[in-house]
């Protein structure tokens, strides 16, 4: 058996998965997002350990505690927490990805380094999502919390309290902007040059590699076995991506969450100009010798939250919600209505976090049913502006793409994605890509796999339904995409950044 934990952004997930890729037991837990007097929103990592301990006893318990060989962890990208190297103790909040406190360090960061440069040496540029930038952040608002301590991902920390061993693997590593994807390897010049010491970051693995064996008190108080190994299983949108591929590892995968993401995997080679260019980030796939290229937008199902909260105070059920969609006749084409994801500022391909979200085209007409849907519609023109740079850096047509998430759940939703890109959705029929993705890392990192192409052939492969474009209406949306959405949206940046600047000087003044 392998058991596999998911830390994300809404939730945290345990599951026990067997060898050919059946879950056997499953259990889920909201993450709860607290909010500090000086206004950010952080995780407690206290309160994050001993909810993932009591997900992994219920479960294991649940299915009479079988014997496991491994346990794979995975986790929200970025978001980390400072522990202290010599007691354990956590030294900070666990500071998720989407806080925008850091965005003045992201931009000193900018400012003092060749962002061409830097970028091919870790397929990113600067953001206020990454570790370097909350660090900065975090020097700011106490010094002392920096001193003796280590920098781990949800991930590593959870890691940390089983074994009591300090690691990274690879894909979280890079989210820091700190390590070089070239080199494999941290880069201590660029940690040196911000002022930073290079012991706040553990030693970094690949992606499956073991941190040690579950410690003898985290045994013993989870019903555990003592050599039940511990890997790393990465960003979770890159290793859910690892399962989701056809059995050839190929094709592009959709994740749709709180935050949404395209994934593509490609063979392994140095990065260019034209990747630079693309607005896309880049990254080591846990496939030998292949890499990724992952582009996304923070406000996916976010916006769908919004809503729901806005137009309900939070009491419709998504069930409800469809419901409220059904009541547009289902071969109608586009409402007309722009919707601009950027509630959290936009992603690729034209990053910008000062960005804010925006409708167009709504008259006193319009009713909640398709406001509703307008909203779905413009996540589904921000995915096919992503789509369509994906395919030129790419050099591949992008036409069929594996959907997996809480957003896939929605019908409605995959038809105008489906229309929108004249695409081919394939939604496989598993509860969770996520879960059963660390499990077979696991797996590999415990040798109950040799290789991860040997893993794909042995679990058992889900059914998937296949949801079509329809022509008529792709043709519609293609044009509101393009004369709409594509052509309003730069403008919408611009005035972004025009108020964003035009603030700023008030403030001076």
């Amino acid at each position: 058996m392998l058991l596999a934990i998911d830390i994300g952004t809404t939730n945290i997930k345990v599951g026990l998965v067997g060898e050919y890729g059946n879950v056997i037991a499953r259990r889920e837990r909201v993450n709860r997002k607290l909010r500090h007097k000086q206004g950010y929103v952080y995780y407690d990592p206290e309160q994050l350990w001993q909810m993932t301990a009591s997900l992994i006893k219920e479960t294991t318990e649940s299915a009479g505690v079988p014997e496991i060989r491994a346990i794979g962890i995975t986790s929200m990208a970025e978001s980390g927490v400072l522990i202290g190297r010599k007691n354990g103790e956590p030294k900070s909040h666990l500071i998720p990805w989407f806080d925008t406190l850091s965005i003045p360090q992201a931009e000193t960061i900018e400012q003092e380094i060749n962002v061409r440069e830097r970028f091919i040496q870790t397929g990113m540029v600067p953001s206020f999502k990454q570790g370097l930038a909350k660090l900065l952040w975090l020097r700011e608002l106490n010094p002392e919390s920096l001193e003796g301590s280590v920098w781990l991902s949800a991930s590593a920390f959870i890691a940390f309290r089983l074994t009591g061993c300090f690691a990274e693997e690879y894909t979280l590593a890079a989210r820091t902007f700190a390590f070089r994807i070239d080199e494999r390897k941290w880069d201590e010049a660029l940690i040196r040059h911000f002022g930073l010491n290079i012991e706040l970051f553990p030693p970094a693995i690949p992606t499956g590699a073991s941190v040690g064996t579950v410690m003898g008190q985290a045994a013993e108080d989870l019903g555990l076995q003592g050599d039940t190994l511990v890997c790393l299983a990465g960003h979770d949108h890159i290793c859910a991506s690892l399962i989701a591929q056809d059995k050839d590892l190929g094709g592009v995968y959709n994740s749709m969450g709180t935050a949404e993401t395209l994934v593509g995997i490609f063979e392994d080679r140095p990065l260019r100009n034209d990747d630079y260019c693309s607005g896309l980030s880049f990254g080591l796939h846990p496939l030998k010798d292949r890499m990724y290229w992952i582009g996304g937008h923070s406000s996916s199902g976010g916006s769908v939250e919004w809503l729901r909260e806005l137009i309900s105070d939070g009491e419709l059920t998504y069930e409800q919600l469809i419901t409220l969609l059904e009541q547009i006749p289902s071969d109608s084409g586009p409402t007309g209505i722009l919707y601009f994801p950027y509630l959290s500022g936009s992603g690729a391909p034209h990053t910008n976090h000062y960005a804010r979200a925006a409708f167009v085209g709504l008259s006193a007409l319009h009713s909640k049913a398709e406001i509703l849907k307008a909203l779905l519609e413009g996540n589904a023109y921000q995915l096919e502006m992503l789509r369509r740079q994906a395919e030129k850096i790419s050099g591949q047509p992008i036409k069929q793409m594996t959907v997996v998430g809480g957003g896939a759940k929605n019908p409605i939703w995959l038809q105008i994605k489906a229309d929108v890109s004249d695409v081919t959705l394939r939604v496989p029929s598993m509860a969770d890509a996520t879960i059963l993705a660390a499990a077979v890392i696991a797996g590999v990192g415990a040798k109950v796999y040799t290789t991860y192409e040997e893993a794909m052939t042995e679990i058992e492969r889900p059914a998937s339904r296949l949801i079509h474009s329809h022509p008529e209406r792709h043709g519609q949306y293609k044009q509101v995409y393009e004369q709409g959405f594509a052509a309003l949206s730069g403008p919408i940046l611009r005035y972004d950044e025009w108020q964003h600047k035009r603030g700023m000087e008030s403030y001076i003044k």
